[in-house]
């Protein structure tokens, strides 16, 4: 057997074959010796779980090294809660069954004169409980006098509740509910009960399906039911939905108004520029594929925006613009879906998802996106985020017509309203006589009053109180503001069952700007209206401010930073873009010094940025020694400017000390004594021009973790100053491993570029772990020589690693 196996490898051996073959041969027998215990393995894993199940779970366990996130978690498991529900679910049923009864009943007679025979027959909350599938807990992103959780609700109920309204029996026989319910509690206190309050809203409209009885079993008819749940979701998103918010409050004389109508975070500003390689959707005869005509649809929170339709183009141009006012950072993201316009239904094109934390950091991104749930296709998107000041130098008209300022209007109460139109004219009596008692009657009703709000074309309604001359409405409302110097606020107070105006405002924004902090909080006489019917509201005014990014900061959010123009790069059937690397001409980089304090510098520097993890035999050059070698080269050749990695590595990025290069190989002695079998060098096939260039070349990296897509982005700009492997040229390609894992499927591979020591590759790689995981990872980036099967050329031309515990991986970097 030994004769066999050794066989094969004399015969490789004595015809001057590539090892290749013997590692084939290797390959294909521990394959089929792993396949052989792993089914070994999994016939006794079976064995073993039917006997004992628990038992064989927690052995399986114990074996591993699990990572820190399965034990705390971003989102965390709270099963004690979900069982703390079970156990008080009977008991909180038959409080919800009294409330129903004592409160809800009486309020639903006193509606309507048709709904005073409503009655509640059958209130069963069920057996099932809601379900709580994970809370997150933010507590470093927000003020410290306030805890932030989001708790992922899962309802699928059998409850069953009927009521009986004029011998119709209407009801529900079954829920199922499910969204993101964010807690804030706050403020914090030093006394008991330690919370000033609790603010309770849904961050999306939550999904909502019911299951009707009786009567109301009409609205499940195909057409009608859609209509119906997205009625009740509307109704649900009116006072559960951002910006709407519960906040109960549980200190005595606690104020709750800023905590119920906060100032929002900011604006986002959405610059829809252009599509590019869409998915066609048109077809003729099933067969024949046509352009498509796309348009997009933009979404913050419940806020929608639909953009122009272009037809027949496959990639379009909008050059539209949108803003959003933005109310929880983090929490609410931007959402982009692409349709084609179709006569019956809209085919989808794709879709993107955009964390507005990401923008608010980066403050403005402009760059291309690929689409997700799609084939092809990416989108190009300028991303503003507009911060909000109480400076009116910020106030002066944009000469593009983009908005500059954001009224916040807090709509609370009226006073002494009158009963109809026809009491007060101007402030005279004026009532008329009216012949038909019914429609008297109906007149002398207090007056069902709804409040329309209007800054220049945009008209927003409030919610309607019944029967009240002093109505109470508490909501908030936000308009985009262009001109805070000529533009008004119109207030129109109208009775809902005679669609007559009770009363009308006209509030100038320029009295804003009188005040120091461009606030007003009054009561407002209403015109055309009694003489003592007012209108109490809190006007806001606050400047957009577009702040400018940071030039030292390296964009972590959305992606990457971009130096030099975008470009497209071909990736699988996909097309990735991304910015092109700096441009390392050594023409246009400037002088090094060779102040021998100023490489000092650079080498303590050094000793805290260093990246690549060499070898530990490669001892650390003195800085004596590096600005001797400086001085050296300089002496021998006094008229050369070099172009090598030295100088621009010194101008791209000043933080990274040019010894780097030196201490890992300032001469072709250390070459040949690195260990590494990456670094095999022969005379034959080494250009060292003297020992003055950097013979084991440069790679261009810039690395972040995406918190949208959990995931640890690598993006390889490209190579430089490669050390050529034979006369024949180089064809190099990047091969990417995050360690430990080895696996073949895990690893990440870039294009090859043909005969080239400077390829550039601009391609983006994702490894999808938790930023936990990743921090305890190193990366391993090699480039390797694309050679032919039985060559035996060397193959790797050089290797780095990244220790990624060592980095701010939220902020990213990108560096030589």
């Amino acid at each position: 057997r030994a004769l066999l196996w050794l066989g094969p490898v004399y015969l490789a051996g004595y015809l001057g074959l590539s090892g290749s073959w013997v590692l084939l041969g290797l390959a294909l027998w521990l394959c089929w010796g792993h396949n052989r215990r792993w089914k070994r393995d999994r016939l006794a894993a079976a064995f073993a779980l039917l006997e004992d199940e628990r038992e064989a779970v927690c052995q399986g366990l114990a074996a591993r090294h699990l990572p820190a996130w399965v034990h705390f978690p971003d989102v965390e498991r709270v099963e004690w809660l979900n069982k703390v529900l079970v156990q008080a679910w009977p008991y909180f049923g038959s409080i919800m069954e009294k409330t129903f009864k004592e409160v809800l009943e009486p309020k639903i007679r006193a509606k309507n004169v048709h709904l005073k025979t409503c009655t509640f027959t059958k209130i069963h909350f069920g057996e099932k409980c809601p379900r709580i599938n994970g809370i997150k807990a933010y507590t470093k992103e927000i003020d410290r006098r306030q805890v932030i959780l989001d708790l992922q609700i899962c309802y699928i109920g059998d409850c069953e509740i009927h009521m009986d309204i004029s011998k119709f029996n209407l009801g529900v026989k079954g829920i199922q509910l499910y969204g993101t319910l964010r807690v804030i509690l706050e403020p914090l206190l030093a006394d008991p009960p330690f919370i000033g309050a609790v603010t309770l809203f849904f961050m999306q409209k939550p999904h909502l399906e019911i299951s009707w009885a009786g009567m109301s079993n009409l609205l499940d008819i195909p057409g009608i039911n859609m209509m119906s749940d997205s009625l009740i979701q509307d109704l649900i998103a009116a006072r559960l939905v951002l910006p709407n918010r519960i906040t109960v409050p549980l200190k005595k004389n606690m104020n709750i108004a800023h905590l119920r109508f906060p100032v929002p975070h900011g604006v986002i500003r959405v610059h829809l520029l252009e599509a590019e390689n869409l998915v066609q959707k048109d077809s003729f005869l099933g067969a024949i594929r046509g352009k498509s005509d796309p348009y997009a649809l933009l979404r913050v929170g419940t806020v929608q925006y639909r953009s122009k339709t272009v037809s027949r183009d496959l990639n379009p141009i909008w050059n539209e613009t949108f803003e959003f006012v933005v109310h929880e950072v983090p929490g609410q993201d931007l959402e982009v879906d692409l349709y084609d316009e179709d006569p019956d239904k809209d085919d989808f094109m794709g879709s993107l998802l955009i964390s507005l934390v990401d923008v608010m950091n980066d403050r403005a991104v402009d760059e291309w996106f690929p689409l997700s749930k799609t084939t092809s296709g990416h989108l190009h998107l300028k991303l503003e985020w507009l911060s909000l000041v109480n400076d009116q130098e910020n106030l002066h008209e944009d000469k593009k017509g983009l908005s500059t300022a954001i009224l916040i209007v807090y709509l609370d109460s009226a006073f002494n309203l009158p009963k109809n139109h026809f009491e007060y004219s101007n402030g005279e009596c004026g009532a008329k006589k009216i012949k038909n008692n019914k429609y008297l009657k109906k007149m002398e009703r207090e007056p069902s009053s709804f409040v329309l709000l209007t800054v220049g074309n945009k008209t927003q309604k409030s919610k309607t109180c019944n029967f009240s001359k002093d109505p109470t409405w508490g909501q908030a409302f936000t308009f985009f503001v262009h001109s805070a110097q000529s533009q008004s606020l119109h207030v129109e107070i109208k009775d809902k069952d005679r669609d007559s105006a009770l009363g009308t405002s006209v509030v100038c924004l320029s009295h804003l700007l009188k005040d120091p902090d461009m606030t007003l909080d009054q009561r407002f006489q209403l015109d055309h209206s009694s003489s003592d019917s007012f209108i109490k509201m809190k006007l806001v005014l606050r400047a957009l401010n577009v702040e400018e990014p940071d030039p030292q900061r390296v964009k972590a959010g959305v992606s990457a930073s971009k130096q030099g123009p975008v470009h497209v790069v071909e990736k699988g059937g996909n097309q990735q873009k991304f910015g092109s690397p700096p441009n390392p001409d050594g023409s246009k980089v400037p002088h090094v010094s060779k102040d021998s304090a100023a490489l000092e510098s650079l080498l303590r520097k050094d000793s805290r940025d260093n990246l690549d993890t060499n070898d530990s035999s490669a001892a650390p050059v003195p800085s004596e020694t590096v600005a001797g070698l400086t001085e050296a080269e300089h002496e021998q050749n006094p008229e050369h400017r070099p172009t090598s990695a030295l100088h621009t590595r010194a101008a791209v990025v000043p933080t990274l000390p040019v010894v780097q290069e030196l201490r890992l190989a300032p001469s072709i002695t250390s070459l040949g004594s690195l260990p590494s079998s990456c670094f095999e060098l022969s005379s034959s096939n080494l250009d060292l021009h003297n020992g003055t260039e950097m013979p084991l070349g440069e790679i261009q990296l810039t690395v972040r973790y995406a918190s949208v897509r959990q995931s640890l982005v690598v993006l390889v700009n490209g190579c430089r100053n490669l050390v050529p492997s034979s006369n024949r040229g180089v064809d190099p390609y990047v091969r990417i491993y995050l360690l430990p894992d080895r696996r073949w499927a895990s690893r990440k591979k870039t294009s090859v570029k043909k005969k080239t020591l400077n390829p550039q590759y601009d391609e983006k790689f994702e490894f999808f772990e938790s930023l936990e995981d990743v921090k305890k990872r190193t990366l391993d980036i090699a480039v390797k020589n694309s050679r032919p099967f039985i060559s035996q050329e060397r193959k790797e031309l050089g290797k780095v690693r990244i220790d990624l515990s060592q980095e701010d991986l939220i902020k990213g970097f990108a560096q030589w």
